[in-house]
């Protein structure tokens, strides 16, 4: 929205009329091919719908209704433009073979920000799927996820703490244990 006139933009398209492209031109004293070339960005972003009506050959855009839709769109395509080019990149370099003690560690850092990209993308998906509400307490807690944590290292680290199911997966992903072999007869 922020290409049409950001706030302007918002409190004229929540009116109940929706409207067309001339409308939004003549409100925010932007020209007809202005309006056009930022109405497509946000077509390509999600943000506005293209509608018609019965017997009328104009074109109308609405955003969607719902400001998650909105925030979901956003982070959606942010990832599929810039995220997901920045993986394909970084793993089309990590299958070159280094031939210098400089490359290798190149790779390294590289592999490191391959492993925490992918490990966000991955918390993304998991976030995609969480409710308004759900989100919207995620959000609100902020810090306190961190204490929490704190919390929950320092009885992990307790010598008389038993560990959980939690915590082998957790050692299995770092590598501490190899998985067992599914395949293996005993």
């Amino acid at each position: 929205m922020l290409l049409l006139g950001g706030d302007k933009t918002g409190n004229r398209w929540y009116h109940d009329n929706v409207p067309i492209a001339d409308q939004i031109g003549d409100y925010l004293s932007f020209s007809r091919s202005n309006v056009s070339m930022g109405l497509k960005e946000l077509q390509s972003w999600r943000l506005v719908k293209l509608l018609h009506r019965p017997g009328d050959r104009r074109e109308y855009f609405e955003p969607p209704k719902d400001i998650w839709d909105i925030f979901k769109a956003l982070l959606e395509e942010r990832r599929r433009r810039e995220i997901e080019p920045t993986l394909s990149m970084l793993r089309d370099a990590l299958l070159e073979n280094p031939s210098s003690a400089s490359d290798k560690e190149a790779q390294k850092r590289m592999r490191e920000m391959y492993d925490l990209i992918e490990l966000s993308s991955s918390w993304f998906d998991d976030v995609q799927r969480l409710s308004p509400e759900t989100l919207a307490s995620l959000m609100k807690m902020g810090s306190k996820v961190g204490k929490l944590l704190d919390v929950r290292d320092k009885f992990r680290l307790s010598p008389t703490a038993k560990k959980t199911k939690l915590d082998k997966v957790t050692e299995q992903e770092k590598g501490k244990i190899t998985p067992p072999d599914v395949h293996r007869k005993e």
